[in-house]
């Protein structure tokens, strides 16, 4: 590492004033609700009845937290830290108050002794702040509480930054989860042109809640040798409990200017040279080990708590009940000399303060940190030049993904200049029929290019890697910095993602009740290849579950859409890309659908979300149905629609109504969902004594949960997804689980008063094609020419 101009003693001073002054911030908050300056002796009225909290991480953040100040306060570069052990909220929220942001953004705890107090009292109780990096946390752009993230968000923050630093910060338990191995790989990813720079810095503590961390007990040649086998340069900054403060402050501060100037040095080539870099940089990285809870107590009845697993929470419990405790924790936080760090009106000294940077600059107050300051409207192309064009219905057919492929293409050329939208997705954009958008940009890339290679650029704008985890990160990070973009992914696969999509949904949710956050643009899911068209792959690609898990999150941020065809689907996406502080599920066919609707039907059938299709049913004057048709989805529209032509010539004196719906959030109540309908508006759609027979997308029973407690419940069957699936042929897949066109024309029969008997006939009809059709397959291997060569008769 190359030498530089040390630090003086004044620098080294003002540096350690301020770790001392968080140190003791995050401290206090996990005890105090009174006292906040010591100015009179602990007593147990001063202490929280519930001591929570997390303080074995603190001072290591709290140490960071210091030093990104310094290097903004001496670059004046824009800095962004993302920070992986969120569990450390209270030294984040120091850092906060410290600067000034917390109380510009919260004028009721102000910078003084009174401030003080309502920032210890609030913190990790009931009606005040989380104990973890939650959207209430300035600066935060992720809570932390469920480990993995950081590195992922951190990339995705920096894409199309180029002036932007990210200092992602690992914790050495999150180190061992699966999304975070993964995330190493990002900096094949990251361009040195058009992106910002990603310095992820591992801390090693050396422990989790109860055990010891894998990567600090590595050797440290084999922890860097695993580093530069992702293809980083690590730097390594080691304090143990007895090296001095000003040490450990003037090999950080080293470090940290060794990185930076290698990060300079790489982003300075590449954007100096006409082609860019043609070789993959090897970016820094930074390895702080320090002792978990360092500064903290040393030990607790004999047993050791400082360097420990017993700091990792409250490193002194009972407190409040036990008088020797009381005067150890006391004992503690005068270590930190708060006389010293704040004058008698609680206000922090000059000294404190020196290397707080200023304004737009504090790590509280980066814009990226508030990601919707910077959002600005998408220029999305008209949709009349991408719509197909719809004689009537169940004329035509297109496949709808690559439809919309050529509306994505538009939107990334239109973008070319701004790149604030971005395509994600893990290796299938092709397979999904997307590849259009490859006229207007290459798949982003920084590894070796061969010649065999197509579509892959250095600045490309479609980034594609094999793990879900690593895409959901990116794009989150991207969205919450005030870009916007797509996940397109296989529909089974996106339960990967599951838990993460929950926590960016409780995170979106909770960021509404921050008066001070700014919307941001929506995280959109394509679904595609879906479970009924799986046919080849089978069973294992066959879930549709990712639908049931979103819609039991938070009705203020999600939304699920099923377009029944092409048109459609260009109607919800570009729906879908305007809205703010939401989750969209975007569920369709890649492979050729029946056109339905033209584009202003669609567009009015989209803005309704659920309607009456007349020109599909037999309604009889102003008598109303004997049975109810509904559908949600291109595969169970198709056999929707193909039932109610065999009941138009079947039993042409049964009067039929087809419900399609697109947003399943319109099933509900509006007590329930914003989209949600009145039971009025409900029952005139699907009556309120007729038999319903719905043929839905996913499985079955979350119909049945979306609407419990209409009046026509009992009166709903549904067939979907049962998890009945092989490799098979498309139409045996809607067999097997019972939602094909005949087994429908069954319902109707079985469920509408008084046709059973005078349908017999029929339905034996209708099981007998069915046998059939499993003969056939077995026999051919395909499906029986009635069904691949039908058509909508029209009327």
């Amino acid at each position: 590492m190359p030498e530089h101009e040390p630090l003086t003693e004044r620098e080294t001073d003002g540096l350690d004033a301020h770790w001392r002054a968080l140190n003791y911030l995050s401290a206090c908050q996990l005890y105090l609700r009174a006292n906040p300056l010591l100015s009179e002796p602990l007593r147990p009225e001063h202490i929280k009845p519930r001591l929570l909290g997390h303080w074995g991480t603190c001072p290591g953040l709290t140490l960071l937290y210091t030093h990104l100040n310094r290097l903004i306060r001496t670059r004046g570069r824009r800095t962004l830290a993302v920070w992986g052990p969120g569990h450390g909220a209270a030294a984040v929220l120091s850092g906060a108050w410290l600067e000034g942001t917390y109380s510009q953004l919260r004028p009721d705890v102000p910078r003084d002794e009174e401030g003080m107090r309502r920032l210890f009292e609030e913190f990790s109780q009931p009606g005040g702040v989380p104990s973890h990096t939650a959207p209430s946390v300035p600066g935060s752009i992720q809570e932390g509480g469920e480990l993995g993230y950081a590195l992922a968000h951190a990339f995705g923050a920096a894409f199309d930054k180029p002036d932007l630093l990210v200092c992602a910060v690992v914790g050495d338990g999150e180190a061992e989860t699966g999304p975070l191995a993964g995330s190493w790989h990002a900096n094949k990813f990251l361009d040195p042109v058009h992106d910002g720079a990603v310095l992820p810095v591992l801390h090693l503590n050396g422990y989790k809640i109860a055990n010891p961390t894998v990567l600090a007990r590595l050797p440290e040649d084999e922890l860097e040798a695993l580093m530069r086998g992702y293809g980083y340069d690590p730097l390594f900054v080691t304090a143990d409990q007895d090296t001095p403060p000003a040490e450990a402050h003037r090999a950080l501060a080293g470090a940290l200017d060794v990185a930076v100037e290698r990060i300079d040095a790489v982003q300075r080539a590449a954007r100096d040279s006409e082609d860019g870099a043609q070789v993959r940089p090897r970016w820094p990285m930074l390895v702080l080990r320090t002792p978990k809870g360092w500064s903290g107590p040393r030990e607790l009845d004999g047993d050791p708590v400082e360097g420990t697993w017993r700091a990792h929470q409250v490193p002194l419990p009972g407190v409040r009940d036990d008088p020797e405790r009381l005067r150890q924790l006391e004992r503690w936080l005068r270590s930190y000399g708060p006389e010293e760090l704040f004058d008698a009106a609680g206000r922090p000294r000059p000294r404190v303060l020196e290397w707080v940077p200023e304004g737009d600059l504090r790590l509280g107050a980066v814009p990226e940190a508030n990601g919707g300051r910077l959002l600005r409207e998408l220029p999305l192309p008209g949709l009349e030049t991408c719509a197909v064009a719809v004689e009537r219905p169940g004329a035509s057919s297109h496949e709808p993904t690559r439809e919309l492929g050529s509306f994505l293409r538009e939107l990334l050329r239109n973008t070319e200049e701004r790149r604030d939208f971005r395509l994600f997705g893990p290796d299938e954009t092709d397979s999904n029929h997307l590849s259009a958008v490859f006229d207007a940009t290459d798949r982003g890339w920084q590894a070796e290019l061969l010649p065999t290679d197509q579509h892959l650029g250095r600045h490309g704008r479609v980034l594609e890697v094999l793990s879900e985890h690593l895409c959901q990160g990116w794009l989150e990070g991207y969205v919450l910095t005030g870009r916007n973009g797509v996940f397109a992914s296989y529909e089974a696969f996106t339960n990967l993602v599951s838990s993460m999509a929950s926590q960016h949904v409780k995170w979106v949710h909770s960021a509404r009740e921050v008066p001070w956050r700014r919307p941001v643009a929506a995280l959109n899911y394509l679904l595609t290849s879906h479970a009924w068209r799986q046919d080849h792959n089978g069973f294992s690609h066959q879930d549709p579950g990712f639908i049931d898990h979103v819609l039991n999150k938070s009705p203020d941020v999600v939304r699920v859409y099923l377009p029944p065809d092409t048109n459609t689907l260009l109607c919800v996406t570009d729906h879908a890309l305007r809205t703010r502080d939401t989750v969209n599920v975007v569920v369709a066919g890649k492979h050729p659908c029946f056109d339905w609707l033209d584009l202003d039907s669609a567009r009015d059938h989209c803005a309704r979300g659920v309607g009456v299709w007349e020109w599909a049913g037999t309604e009889h004057g102003g008598s109303g149905p004997d049975v109810v048709l509904a559908c949600a989805g291109d595969i169970p529209t198709q056999e929707t629609l193909a039932a109610a032509s065999l009941l138009r010539e079947w039993l042409p004196e049964v009067a039929v109504r087809v419900v399609n719906v697109v947003d399943m959030a319109r099933l509900m109540r509006q007590r329930d969902h914003p989209h949600g309908m009145a039971d009025t508006e409900f029952d005139a759609l699907f009556t309120r004594d007729r038999p319903v027979i719905f043929a839905y997308h996913g499985y079955p029973w979350l119909v049945h949960r979306l609407v419990y407690g209409r009046t026509v419940h009992p009166k709903l069957a549904v067939r979907g997804y049962r998890e009945s699936g092989s490799t098979t042929t498309p139409f045996d897949m809607v067999v097997r689980n019972d939602m094909d066109r005949y087994h429908l024309v069954m319902d109707v029969i079985d469920r509408t008063e008084g046709l059973g008997a005078k349908a017999a006939t029929v339905r034996q009809h209708a099981a007998d094609l069915r046998e059939r059709h499993h003969r056939y397959i077995l026999e051919h291997g395909a499906d029986m020419p009635e069904v691949t060569a039908w058509r909508w008769p029209g009327r």
